[in-house]
């Protein structure tokens, strides 16, 4: 028979919630106390018989469930302290608030939470920051100039911690290092060929900036994007740029043109210098020849005066006709007077010599040898 089936003999035994009345409710009183002593056998407890019974094992219990409970938040806190620190960032902890001396690198690491804070960036990463203002130079123009800066983390503790916005800190310093550096150059260096002489500077004045604020910046590069005169005045400043690039046109022809005239201008003369020399060796030597020619002919003379001295005046005659092209010889006993056609005559010799080598064979003078010795002896005597 089912336990709720009505029937004779003791109805509470057919009801597995203990004693109740037939029309009222189960016992939920003795229905939890029955579940809290099944608990208690699980974990190690004493069962008990009933209402008195159970209130022993209570504390027991709900020591057991405090254990249980506190372990299982041990692990969740245990777990929750387990973190990872990426390639390419760095950390740095904070332990009730204070700063601890050692940097975190990439990794898996552990720290007790709520007790320790971690805070980590990126240290590889290279950053770049555009920048663009107008500034008056040291000459009075207003120019504008656009810029970037690229930097990186280079000491974690102090980006996070030692400033609360370095980013910040960066642009003021960038637009301080600026000022400075345009406020003193002029407008023509800025615009110019100072563009990058002027990125160098306010990198490092950028730099010293970082040092003396302790942000924990590096600056790699500055670079220089643009530089402008303001919009009113760009015609006339294209103008002015025009006219100085026609300036450096000009200037590098002239400079050409000049390279090329000085090296010939200097060959000629070292070629003159050179001339000059070889004459004037030239002719030192033909005056030592001659005189030495003359020493040893006066030797000669000394020795046969009349010989000599015939010898000499067919030499003089002989170098004075070979530069004459026209003879008139004086005839004895008329007026007639003798026309002696010396260039031809010698270019008729000169081409039977021609010819005779050709053949080999030996001409005679056509016009025979002049019997001089005679007429000049014949002057003498006049």
């Amino acid at each position: 028979m089912a336990w709720n089936e009505p029937g004779g003999g003791n109805q509470g035994d057919k009801d597995p919630w203990g004693k109740r009345d037939d029309q009222g409710p189960p016992d939920l009183d003795e229905a939890f106390r029955k579940l809290q002593n099944n608990l208690s056998e699980m974990f190690g407890g004493k069962k008990g018989g009933g209402a008195g019974s159970g209130g022993g094992s209570a504390p027991a219990f709900s020591k057991n469930i405090f254990a249980l409970v506190l372990l299982v938040l041990l692990a969740v806190w245990g777990f929750a302290g387990i973190y990872t620190i990426d390639q390419q960032e760095s950390g740095v902890v904070l332990r009730f608030g204070k700063v601890q001396d050692e940097v975190l690198r990439p990794g898996l690491h552990w720290n007790p939470p709520l007790i320790d804070k971690v805070l980590s960036t990126n240290v590889t990463r290279v950053r770049s920051r555009p920048h663009d203002s107008e500034m008056l130079t040291e000459d009075e123009n207003i120019v504008i100039v656009k810029m970037s800066v690229q930097y990186v983390v280079s000491d974690v503790s102090e980006y996070l911690l030692r400033v609360r916005d370095p980013d910040e800190s960066l642009y003021q310093a960038t637009e301080s290092a600026l000022r400075h550096e345009v406020g003193s150059s002029l407008m023509n260096q800025v615009l110019t060929e100072g563009r990058a002489e002027l990125g160098d500077r306010v990198k490092v004045r950028i730099q010293d900036y970082m040092n003396r604020y302790r942000t924990g910046i590096e600056v790699t590069q500055v670079n220089i994007d643009e530089t402008a005169p303001p919009d009113a005045v760009r015609a006339a400043f294209d103008d002015v740029i025009k006219a100085r690039e026609d300036e450096v046109r000009v200037r590098n022809e002239a400079s050409a043109f000049s390279n090329q005239v000085i090296p010939e201008a200097r060959g000629e003369a070292q070629r003159l210098i050179e001339e000059s020399l070889g004459y004037k060796e030239r002719v030192i030597a033909q005056a030592r020849g001659e005189a030495e020619r003359f020493n040893k002919l006066y030797a000669e003379y000394k020795i046969a005066p009349e010989v000599t001295r015939e010898r000499i005046y067919l030499d003089t005659i002989e170098s004075v006709m070979s530069n004459s092209t026209k003879v008139m010889v004086d005839v004895e006993g008329g007026n007639n007077m003798l026309y002696l056609p010396l260039d031809k005559i010698m270019e008729r010799r000169s081409s039977s010599d021609t010819g005779a080598s050709l053949t080999g064979e030996t001409v005679s003078n056509p016009v025979g040898r002049v019997d001089t010795s005679r007429r000049p002896s014949s002057r003498r005597d006049r």
